[in-house]
């Protein structure tokens, strides 16, 4: 073994000043004794000396002993690079302003984890094992258990339809199962897709219920093939139903109330429950009615037809133009006509253009009348009128094409806007009323859209977010989650150009910050909940871009799958819950208390920080009108008084106070005259909308005539050429 020279054997703060020692000047010759005296020292010339590298004389060293040395050196200079780096993000770390934690208010513990959970009203609906369970909003009391499954319920919706609320859980194998809760009465209806043979079941993919419960869409996949099913939903007859109940059953045999579910801990929460509050099984209730089957289009390619005839006697009528089905156009004119539309109407292009909505669809108001779809890889959005039966023929009623395939739609609150964003990072906001984009906005460069929410107008003001009585018409506002985790604010008006700014960037330094869901809090202005990769649940103001306080469960409860946290926000109400786990133990265990998983209930007017925002959350229209700032959120008439008072009063502001003072009288009978004629044209705006509203109704039923004759004259020119034909 050959001994290794001490040169070798360095450490990694020498190693460090070997690098960063400076080049020196070394004289050339043998050094010697400078004499006593200055004046007898030699003049130094530059030509003396030789640049001489102090690492020169580790390159002396044999191999394999260089290479050793700079292996190691290299070694712990990284080492200290990354020690360095780590107590540089120490410090600022520390030096980061936290934000305040607040612990829930409330806690339900359950030995098996709750895997879904949903709000309305004054009730929470968590599904888990063998079924779901219903709590109490308010006190976290357990109500009722229904656990009749052989497998856990995966995910739960619930809807609400004024005083009762719809409940649609779904199981491990799929099946979804209708629910009405009414009245402290739990009824079953239907469950959708299940089957005998287990080997022909079908899967719910997922499902959407219209605002108010009226249809009810659910997308099913089985045997290699996918496809939406539509429901109208009877929810008169269900009221009347269970007011007059008719048994299926012999109404003298008692009915047995189902048990608590052994596999919950049996808490004091859970032995106070409410003795009005049964599963009514023996009640039938009426069935949903299937009304549209949809699946998706068949991919754009070139046509099949061998002559325009063909296609005509394809399309019935004009339902589904646009769609790319039934045409005549070849493979290769496809860049054709694509290159040549572009260039001829660029400008057309690039400007506004107005989409008409089904002309037929007709329906009370309050009640969905249209079905909004898009497909994944598809570029167009199609639109289908509900006021239909099975026997129809499932075609769009309108198609609205897009440059890029859609990736995401949101539908607002009010149904009134729909946002559309394409896989090219382009968002679209819609007026579902008018049928016009509001606007166009691009997300930034690498972008792309993960999810929309919206949320409720509001204002800021005197720094406080408020929401205003009633809401100015074609304004909205959401957020937008990217996929790089980034959070953007989107502002669109109907006067102005839609905005975009940025609320959180893409975390880089601190990836355990990346946001991975967002939910909007209805009930503060202005305010988004927050849920990181990390774990932690922020509140976040959108209007000062800034976390106002951030909610934990107590430890060591943790959320497992911080990725995809399990919670619910209220509509209605200031809470909202969250799924908390605990860490397995190793060690010995108390064997009467073995919940690992609980449910946390947060209370925003709880805590010091929101609750100020809860109290002062709503302004009048009455502060609004003596706050000149927001006058655009005054309504149309009031606008117009306002600005015509503003006029009368510069006018006579300009005469002397002499002038003024004999005209008190004359003034008091002008304002008189002044508010009848205000009140007059009033009246007359009011006339003028409706002739507006009842022409637009005219144009619209004049323009379906005209296209059903043109369609006429189409099908009976095709049918001549077809008969000249076979004379040929």
């Amino acid at each position: 073994m050959l001994p290794v020279p001490p040169s070798v054997m360095s450490s990694p703060i020498g190693s460090r000043a070997q690098r960063m020692r400076l080049p020196i000047f070394t004289q050339k010759g043998l050094l010697e004794v400078p004499s006593p005296t200055e004046k007898d020292w030699p003049k130094d010339d530059e030509e003396d000396y030789v640049f001489k590298d102090p690492d020169q004389e580790l390159h002396s060293l044999p191999q394999p002993y260089r290479m050793i040395n700079k292996l190691v050196n290299l070694l712990f200079d990284r080492s200290w690079e990354v020690i360095e780096e780590r107590d540089t993000l120490r410090e600022a770390e520390l030096s980061r302003i936290q934000p305040t934690v607040y612990p829930p208010v409330f806690e339900s513990k359950f030995n098996k984890m709750p895997n879904c959970m949903a709000v309305s009203q004054d009730y929470v609906f968590i599904g888990g094992a063998k079924g779901f369970s219903v709590y109490n909003l308010y006190d976290a009391k357990r109500m009722y258990v229904w656990d009749k499954l052989k497998v856990d319920v995966t995910s739960i919706w619930a809807t609400d339809l004024g005083s009762e609320t719809l409940i649609a859980p779904v199981d491990e194998m799929g099946v979804i199962r209708l629910f009405y809760f009414c009245k402290d009465s739990l009824f079953f209806i239907k469950a959708i897709n299940e089957v005998e043979d287990t080997s022909k079941q079908t899967t719910c993919v997922k499902m959407a219920i219209s605002k108010g419960g009226d249809f009810a869409a659910f997308l099913l996949q089985g045997a290699g093939d996918i496809w939406l099913d539509v429901y109208r939903l009877p929810k008169e007859s269900w009221l009347k139903e269970v007011e007059h109940p008719q048994l299926t059953t012999n109404p003298k045999k008692r009915v047995r109330q189902p048990q608590l579910n052994t596999l919950d801990p049996m808490t004091s929460d859970n032995l106070e429950m409410d003795i009005n509050v049964c599963f009514k099984g023996d009640i039938k209730l009426s069935l949903p009615i299937h009304i549209m089957k949809i699946k998706p289009p068949k991919p754009v390619t070139g046509t099949t037809f061998k002559s325009p005839l063909e296609v005509f006697a394809k399309i019935e009528d004009l339902y589904g133009l646009g769609s790319g089905q039934n045409h005549f156009i070849k493979d290769s004119q496809w860049e054709q006509q694509a290159a040549i539309f572009n260039a001829m109407y660029k400008k057309y292009l690039d400007g506004d253009c107005i989409t008409m909505m089904p002309t037929e669809v007709k329906s009370p108001a309050g009640v969905a009348c249209v079905l909004g779809i898009h497909w994944t890889g598809y570029h167009n959005f199609f639109l289908y009128s509900l006021n239909r039966t099975l026997k129809d023929k499932v075609d769009p009623e309108g198609v609205w094409p897009f440059a890029a395939p859609i990736a995401v739609s949101k539908l607002s609150n009010s149904c009134s806007y729909l946002v559309l964003a394409c896989e090219d990072g382009v968002l679209t906001v819609w007026d579902m009323a008018e049928g016009l984009p509001i606007g166009v906005v691009a997300l930034p460069e690498g972008c792309f859209c993960q999810s929309i929410i919206f949320l409720k107008y509001f204002l800021v003001l005197e720094g406080q977010n408020v929401y205003p009585e009633g809401r100015p018409k074609s304004q909205i506002t959401c957020v937008v989650l990217c996929t790089d985790a980034s959070l953007h604010l989107v502002v669109a008006k109907a006067t102005q150009e839609p905005t975009i700014s940025v609320l959180v960037e893409r975390p880089v330094k601190h990836p355990e910050e990346a946001i991975c869901a967002v939910v909007a809090v209805l009930t503060l202005p202005g305010m988004v909940l927050t849920f990181s990769k990390g774990g932690s649940v922020h509140l976040l103001d959108v209007a000062k871009r800034q976390v106002v306080c951030a909610f934990a469960p107590p430890r060591p409860y943790r959320l497992a799958v911080p990725w995809e946290p399990v919670f619910v926000v209220s509509l209605q109400h200031p809470y909202f819950l969250l799924r908390g786990d605990r860490p397995a133990e190793t060690g010995p265990t108390n064997d009467t208390d073995d919940s690992q998983n609980s449910v946390f209930y947060f209370h925003f007017n709880a805590y010091p920080l929101v609750e100020n925002i809860l109290r002062n959350c709503i302004v009048s229209q009455v502060d609004l009108m003596e706050d000149m700032a927001f006058p655009y959120v005054l309504p149309l008439e009031k606008r117009c008084e306002n600005l015509l008072q503003k006029r009368h009063l510069m006018s006579f502001c300009n005469m002397s106070f002499e002038i003024l003072t004999s005209l008190i009288s004359l003034t008091s009978l002008h304002n008189n005259h002044f508010l009848s004629l205000l009140t007059l044209s009033s009246r007359g705006m009011k006339h003028i909308l409706r002739f507006s509203d009842h022409h637009s109704r005219f144009q619209k039923l004049e323009n379906k005539v005209k296209e059903q004759e043109h369609w006429t004259r189409l099908r009976r020119y095709s049918l001549l050429l077809q008969k000249e034909n076979f004379r040929k």
